[in-house]
């Protein structure tokens, strides 16, 4: 499982032109699910978004996670982190999870974030989204349940 991890001061998501999730201070989770990924990678990747420590404290040092800075997540399935472009100029998608997989995984992993997080948004599984955000810092955390140490 492959994560786009943002830190935001504004997003939203729309589909067909219709605003679905609208958030201020928090992250964007761009979130790809493999073919390989179980329970156990949605939840590590839950409990890790959770705590990241990117915010910034009273002191301006990135010392507070999204919950304990207030912020919400907006959490958006993208199987296209999957692709692999090694080969030629047309990404295989091949390593991605079949749809009703990656779906299910995504539901377990918002609502797994959501026990930790609280307030957590999401667009719609398989439509085409538009993604609007403002990356504040800017932030940008690349995380894979593969490599967990």
């Amino acid at each position: 499982m492959r994560a786009v991890v943002q830190r935001v001061s504004r997003a939203q998501v729309s589909v067909e032109q219709e605003v679905i999730a609208v958030i201020n201070t928090g992250l964007v989770v761009l979130l790809g699910v493999a073919q390989t990924d179980t329970e156990a990678d949605a939840h590590y990747l839950a409990e890790k978004i959770a705590g990241l420590r990117i915010f910034s404290d009273a002191d301006g040092k990135m010392n507070l996670c999204v919950g304990e800075a207030g912020g919400e997540v907006v959490a958006v399935s993208q199987f296209t982190l999957l692709g692999d472009c090694r080969r030629g100029k047309r990404p295989s998608f091949s390593a991605a999870a079949a749809p009703s997989d990656a779906a299910y995984l995504f539901d377990e992993f918002v609502s797994e974030l959501r026990q930790r997080v609280g307030s957590v948004k999401t667009g719609v599984f398989g439509a085409m989204m538009e993604v609007l955000l403002v990356n504040s810092g800017p932030v940008t955390i690349l995380l894979d349940s593969t490599k967990q140490f």
